[in-house]
């Protein structure tokens, strides 16, 4: 982990700057372009299609013609059990989120986005990963409390784009979840390129069959606009986003990513109101984004709380280790000694051949306990 001052090997600035620039240019244009008052392509599966098409693709060229990585070994089983899935939901999520660029205005989008927390603890707690904490559960009824103020003072509220605005936020929450239980139980490691290179043509897959019902018909018969350009910068944007978002976690801390993604959700809330005139704030929506977001920042402090928690345990890692040494030790001492028994019949000593030891796996290996043993003589000699 990085202190977040290192900047990005592609343009120097501040990783997390870089995934917040990709991050609003995709929410604008992609806005943009779903906007029946601006572009006007109403097809959201088709540009969510476009996404993961030319991310795959990108993808298949990293890995397989020019070998910036290597595939990971990958089963039948693996990628029936865990990344179909994870892929659908992930289908889903884009599918349901770009939808409700339609309905409602990109600023609302945003102020509904303070949900996700919600979201991820609820799945969590559903699929056994999280235990159910008062305290956070306080927190998520404040987020909701204030998502439902900021959403009556909406003056362009539309239920249909709120329903799908929301049902998108559940399945990534979903994703989330799965990819921690499905991914780290096979132990399975898939770094930004060979997660697109796995998951992005399958999740094209998934986007296909609604699209062949619900919006290739209505391709045919409409007059539609279509500039390369658009589509190729959003596309990316898109990539570009995926990627820096792994370079923000690889690089900087949890308070570091969390701080970064309320700053995001802020300008790009204020910016969406210099690009579309249409997205108006209101005081009540003001009110209800600041009562969410004092529940999203509770939220994060409590989750960095528990990981600085999580690392400041080994603390006494050292003490634990001379233990379990000891205790090691101590067992083979114990057993050199039962390898001489006297026996009963002629008072000789039974053999270390005619005995079966016990033979558990040490709780360290015996080349760190090796090591330990060196650094204490080497430190008692100090």
């Amino acid at each position: 982990m990085g202190d977040g001052r290192r900047g990005s090997p592609l343009t120097g600035r501040p990783p997390t700057r870089v995934a917040g620039d990709w991050a609003v240019a995709v929410d604008v244009i992609t806005g943009w372009v779903l906007s029946p008052k601006y572009f006007n392509f109403p097809f959201p599966i088709t540009l969510t299609m476009i996404h993961m098409g030319f991310s795959g693709a990108v993808a298949f060229l990293l890995v397989r013609v020019f070998k910036v990585v290597s595939p990971v070994k990958m089963t039948f089983e693996i990628y029936a059990t865990c990344v179909i899935p994870i892929s659908a939901f992930f289908a889903s999520s884009l599918w349901f989120g770009n939808t409700a660029y339609l309905h409602i205005s990109v600023a609302f989008i945003q102020m509904l986005k303070a949900l996700m927390p919600v979201a991820t603890f609820l799945m969590a707690v559903l699929c056994g990963t999280d235990k159910l904490r008062w305290d956070v559960f306080s927190n998520m009824l404040l987020v909701s409390v204030g998502v439902v103020v900021s959403s009556y003072g909406e003056i362009h509220f539309n239920v249909v784009g709120t329903v799908y605005q929301v049902t998108g936020i559940f399945a990534e929450a979903l994703r989330l979840v799965l990819t921690q239980v499905l991914l780290q139980k096979k132990g399975l490691t898939l770094n930004p390129i060979t997660s697109l290179y796995y998951i992005a043509p399958c999740s094209f897959m998934f986007l296909f069959v609604p699209w062949y019902f619900l919006e290739k018909p209505g391709m045919e018969v409409s007059q539609i606009q279509f500039n390369f350009w658009i589509f190729f910068s959003n596309a990316i944007c898109a990539l570009a986003l995926n990627f820096s978002i792994f370079l923000v976690i690889g690089r900087t801390g949890a308070v570091t990513v969390r701080v970064a993604g309320v700053l995001k959700d802020w300008i790009l809330i204020a910016l969406s109101t210099v690009v579309f005139p249409e997205s108006t704030i209101t005081g009540l929506n003001i009110i209800g984004y600041a009562i969410a977001l004092c529940g999203v920042v509770m939220y994060n402090y409590l989750k960095v709380k528990d990981v600085r928690a999580s690392q400041l345990a080994p603390d006494s890692l050292p003490e634990r280790i001379a233990k379990a040494s000891f205790c090691f030790d101590w067992k083979l001492e114990k057993k050199s000694s039962d390898l001489q028994t006297p026996d009963s019949s002629d008072g000789v000593t039974s053999s270390a051949s005619d005995l079966k030891l016990d033979e558990e796996a040490p709780l360290i290996p015996s080349s760190r306990l090796s090591y330990i043993g060196r650094t204490q003589l080497s430190g008692q000699g100090s």
